[in-house]
């Protein structure tokens, strides 16, 4: 997405080094069974390992302003794509196009290139960027992508969208609007592409699109609309 817009299998459980029995006697007697020690079975908590590492990539991302700092850092934007690439074993089976995708999203961090140039250039018009969202509702089948500029200004683009898999959403641009406070300028549609959610929880969304960009997003406390 121009302003809109990995696989690994981990085992459940993990034995610990399996100690090398004593030697028994072909026909053992139960006193020789009771000092055999087996070992000790540890798994790892279904629930404990995706939020571990949901806790490793928001500590990666939390100081990257939205990306525009990672763009001069190819070790840590490296190290964030190995954490998102881990973390989509966690929803790699999961349904992440149905009524849970609805939502307003707030950018987190991104490596889109066209939003981080208007979050850093915004000075350029005598502004600074606020929030960046995406707001998606499945059932209408439509996306708006926003760039806000407080107190009043608004860059939006709006799309169509078409759930095309489990994970992945087509989507087309419609229109776009830069909007102040007692004007408005519309713009032409220019392109369409797909994005898939690779995770998404009750707080947060991360997203692959189809220029290999990545997003991470969380849920807004509020609902934006035009």
């Amino acid at each position: 997405m121009p302003l809109v817009t990995l696989i690994l299998s981990s085992p459940l459980c993990l034995s610990n080094k399996i100690k090398r029995r004593p030697q028994l006697n072909p026909s053992p007697n139960l006193s020789e069974l009771s000092h055999i020690r087996l070992p000790k079975i540890a798994c790892s908590s279904i629930t404990t390992q995706p939020q571990s590492a949901k806790q490793d990539l928001l500590n990666l991302i939390s100081d990257q302003e939205r990306g525009l700092k990672t763009q001069k850092d190819p070790k840590k934007r490296d190290a964030i794509v190995k954490a998102i690439v881990a973390m989509a074993v966690f929803s790699r089976d999961t349904v992440t196009t149905d009524d849970s995708l609805s939502a307003t999203w707030r950018l987190l961090w991104t490596t889109e290139k066209e939003q981080l140039f208007i979050i850093e250039k915004a000075y350029l018009f005598g502004t600074q960027a606020g929030d960046v969202l995406q707001v998606i509702d499945v059932e209408k089948k439509t996306l708006n992508n926003v760039i806000t500029f407080p107190p009043d200004g608004v860059f939006f683009v709006r799309s169509s969208i078409e759930v095309a898999s489990s994970q992945r959403v087509n989507f087309k641009f419609t229109s776009a609007v830069l909007r102040g406070k007692n004007w408005e300028i519309p713009l032409p549609p220019f392109g369409q592409g797909w994005f898939e959610t690779v995770y998404l929880d009750d707080e947060i969304r991360v997203v692959k699109d189809i220029r290999d960009d990545y997003l991470v997003v969380e849920r807004a406390p509020y609902n934006w609309k035009e």
